[in-house]
């Protein structure tokens, strides 16, 4: 408990430090006005407040990564804790914040419009292909997780959820964000509390040791897998993820002032991290070694372990309302998801989505091809998506530093996280069997090399000082 603690103080402080670092370093404009008042259609751009907004972006983005992605990480040992607290302060949190007050300045732009800005039409066309793929995995994935944990504690049929599911995802999607989405989401919210706190008090009480002595930073991944890049693949959301850049223009569009940025992204991300934190520490104490661990994962994956903790340490009925708190982050998150892709389809389009029928219109297809993509093996989407969020949040990071050097402002605070990232994704792919099964010895010195070539283009690349366009005044009864 005690590393546990530590690891919330340092999350904690750098929302207080380094987050008010970043948010000088953008250049916050309080007196801007927000697309959230400029466009408000009652539909995706609705003002809600601070508070809702942040409960919004917090549940949008915790899905089932902070959960399945830590007790993955768990195997690897203590390293996991480190890249969770040192990633979401200095990478993921840095990410959030700009894929969100960028947004803001773009008018409520989805991710490819944002990118595109910075870095050209190529990327921006690059961009939309990839997030609505993304996207639509993320959706998938969010469906399947959350069926299979309610499968198993009614002993309903898991395609019996899975239908339950989509058919909830497609009315969320459609409907104006603050009818369904604004409206339960603070129901979600308090499950979500008692699952983080109930868990962490059972920890607190139970006699479960770290299984790690005297908190080596060895590798002790049973299988010898190697940290390096697999550990930053393995574990995304909790630590960065660029899933959170397709969601963060979402509340973009409803936050009233630019000053709620920091709380709202920034902040988001570091309550993501303590997520993340507690069942990365759960995973390294509840069992006696990681061949324990990894036996429960071979035997029912990441879901048999949420069961097993979940029940052991809070019993029966404590137990199901902490497996309900953990359905609740990925349905919040798979909901928004092909919510966000609608939004990225129809700004590609051109299409108005305040009428319900060009809603239905973009959204049917959507789920038409989720379902398809559900009938996979979930293992194999797994690991599509773990590498298609990272590359994606490598995206994002090179559009913040390009902004940055743009406007004349420290883009180090978004270029080394790029770089690290860069060399991850690019190793990953030559390495993995889902890419080109190269040897490490190849695949580590390449992508590291890719990591400074993009560095380079970025460094040599020429200022252009054009400004975002200023929102149109308001009348003053509105402001």
């Amino acid at each position: 408990m005690q590393w546990f603690l530590l690891g919330v103080a340092l999350l904690l402080g750098g929302y207080f430090i380094y987050g008010k670092i970043i948010e000088r370093i953008f250049g916050v404009r309080p007196e801007r006005n927000t697309p959230a008042l400029v466009n408000n259609d009652g539909v995706d751009y609705v003002p809600m407040s601070t508070g809702k907004v942040y409960l919004v972006q917090l549940l949008n983005i915790a899905g089932l990564g902070p959960i399945f992605g830590p007790i993955l990480g768990a195997l690897y040992g203590p390293t996991a804790l480190l890249w969770i607290v040192f990633g979401s302060i200095f990478a993921g949190a840095v990410h959030d914040y700009f894929s969100g007050m960028m947004s803001v300045r773009a008018n409520g732009a989805s991710v490819p419009t944002v990118v595109g800005r910075e870095l050209g039409t190529a990327a921006k066309h690059f961009m939309n292909a990839f997030a609505v793929i993304l996207l639509l995995l993320v959706g998938v994935v969010f469906t399947l997780g959350p069926a299979k944990l309610l499968g198993n504690l009614s002993g309903t049929s898991v395609p019996v959820w899975v239908a339950i599911i989509f058919g909830y995802y497609m009315l969320a999607t459609i409907v104006p964000i603050d009818k369904i989405i604004g409206r339960f989401y603070p129901l979600f919210g308090a499950l979500l509390v008692f699952m983080s706190v109930g868990l962490l008090i059972g920890l607190a009480v139970s006699d479960h040791p770290f299984y790690a002595s005297g908190m080596t930073f060895a590798n002790l991944h049973p299988d010898h897998l190697p940290l390096w890049p697999l550990l930053f693949i393995t574990i995304a959301c909790g630590a960065l993820s660029g899933f959170h850049a397709t969601q963060s223009p979402l509340m973009a569009r409803c936050v009233e002032n630019e000053k709620n940025g920091r709380f709202v992204f920034y902040g988001a991300m570091i309550g993501e991290g303590v997520i993340a934190l507690i069942w990365a520490t759960l995973g390294m104490s509840f069992y006696q070694s990681p061949e324990a661990l990894n036996a429960t994962l071979a035997a029912g994956g990441p879901a048999a372990v949420v069961d097993e903790v979940s029940r052991s340490l809070l019993g029966t009925v404590g137990g199901v309302l902490a497996i309900l708190g953990v359905v609740v982050l990925p349905i919040t998150s798979g909901d928004t998801s092909f919510r966000a892709a609608r939004l990225i389809l129809s700004d590609f389009l051109k299409f108005d989505q305040k009428p319900i029928a060009r809603r239905l219109l973009v959204a049917i297809p959507l789920f038409a091809v989720g379902f398809i993509i559900s009938r996979m093996d979930f293992d194999v989407i797994w690991r599509y998506f773990g590498w298609a969020n990272q590359m994606t949040a490598v995206m994002m990071l090179w559009a913040a530093a390009a902004w940055l050097k743009r406007h004349g402002k420290f883009h180090w605070v978004c270029t080394l996280p790029a770089v690290f990232m860069t060399g991850v994704v690019n190793a990953y792919l030559l390495s993995a069997q889902i890419g080109f099964g190269l040897p490490m010895s190849i695949a580590g010195p390449v992508g590291i090399a890719s990591s400074l070539v993009v560095l380079a283009w970025l460094l040599l690349r020429g200022r252009n000082d054009k400004d975002e366009v200023d929102m149109p005044a308001l009348a003053s009864s509105q402001n």
